[in-house]
């Protein structure tokens, strides 16, 4: 983590810099190893500003003395790594989530006409004749059913696929190319994972996907705008593991 190198290396030059006690900021620099002394110091606060901007200047620097001459230790020596990794990981799953949702804002600004136009969609879809609508909003339609075993989540499986937009775009299509698709029900967006479960080997059916099942606020593609609902028409060709 750089987070971590940054701060080993803290450590590390710390050693080569007479702690003592405090003395008056020097005005000049009269020697190689004064600016390298300084260069040193001054890098090392950069990246730590950079990576941590809510450290405490004044224990940092408590920290810094006490590790020094290994007096006064308020955190044990052996749990420093274990600490810092924690909070370090901490940290970056906040600011990622908060880099996320603020992603989810944007896109709702640029593309909440999607998530409009999926929802009048799947309310019109629902009342159609045979088709059927799960608890989490997966609504399908059985074009052929299966005679084989189902599958699990860990399958190995052989299937044909044929992926449009409501608007009938298509973005990816096995059936198009050709060639069929092997793969296990847990590697794909929820709401195509959902739908291959329910289906029995040798069945088709088409799955019509809200965006919260699909990629909601995600771009996919050029085709694939934020909160798109999604339709695919599935076939399992055959089970190759269960």
């Amino acid at each position: 983590m750089k987070v971590l190198k940054t701060l080993a290396i803290v450590a590390a030059s710390t050693m080569m810099v007479s702690c003592g006690n405090q003395k008056p900021d020097v005005k000049s620099l009269e020697t190689e190893i004064d600016s390298a002394s300084y260069a040193l110091g001054m890098d090392m606060a950069i990246k730590v500003k950079a990576n941590f901007e809510k450290a405490d200047t004044d224990l940092f620097l408590q920290g810094y003395r006490n590790g020094m001459d290994s007096t006064n230790m308020l955190i044990a020596q052996e749990d420093l790594n274990a600490f810092l990794g924690a909070f370090f990981q901490k940290q970056q799953a906040e600011k990622m989530k908060e880099q996320q949702e603020k992603a989810a804002k944007d896109a709702e600004v640029k593309f909440g006409d999607n998530k409009k136009a999926g929802q009048d969609f799947l309310a019109e879809n629902k009342v159609k004749e045979n088709v059927q609508t799960t608890d989490s909003g997966l609504q399908y339609l059985v074009l052929k059913e299966g005679t084989g075993e189902k599958p699990v989540a860990t399958s190995k499986i052989k299937i044909h696929y044929h992926g449009t937009t409501i608007k009938g775009e298509v973005f990816d299509s096995s059936v198009d190319k050709g060639t069929p698709y092997d793969a296990s029900p847990n590697q794909f967006i929820p709401g195509f994972t959902e739908g291959l479960l329910l289906m029995n080997e040798g069945a088709k059916y088409r799955f019509f996907i809200p965006q919260e099942l699909a990629y909601g606020a995600q771009q996919r593609g050029a085709i694939i705008q934020p909160f798109s609902t999604l339709i695919f028409e599935v076939e399992i060709l055959d089970i190759l593991e269960q």
